[in-house]
């Protein structure tokens, strides 16, 4: 009978073994899978990183070009008025040396009839 105790209590040692053993292999290949998680985590949050300060950087130079555009005067402008004035007299002088204005013309016909 004790020797029945005795193979039960190894049997049982041995089980407690095996188990151990196993529990702890289950809790590395969960710690392995957690790890590969976290470092694919830590890859997906350094890209969304990286693309965080490249809209930033983005949405910055966007602000500065309006602004610039904004506060810069148009010299352009100007000059494309000035250079429409001088075209659209020219032209109406060029008219007028051509045909004899309206009130030239009458001023003829009353000289004539008198």
């Amino acid at each position: 009978m004790n020797k029945d105790r005795f193979d039960m209590a190894n049997k049982l040692d041995e089980v407690k073994e095996l188990l151990s053993v196993n529990v702890n292999k289950v809790n590395e290949l969960l710690n392995k899978k957690e790890k590969k998680e976290m470092k694919e985590n830590n890859k997906k949050s350094v890209a969304g990183i990286i693309f965080a300060i490249i809209g930033i950087v983005v949405v910055v130079a966007a602000a500065a070009y309006g602004l610039y555009r904004f506060l810069t005067p148009d010299y352009l402008e100007d000059f494309e008025d000035d250079f429409d004035d001088d075209f659209e007299d020219d032209f109406f002088d060029e008219e007028e040396d051509d045909e004899p204005s309206v009130a030239a013309t009458s001023a003829a016909e009353d000289a004539e009839e008198e």
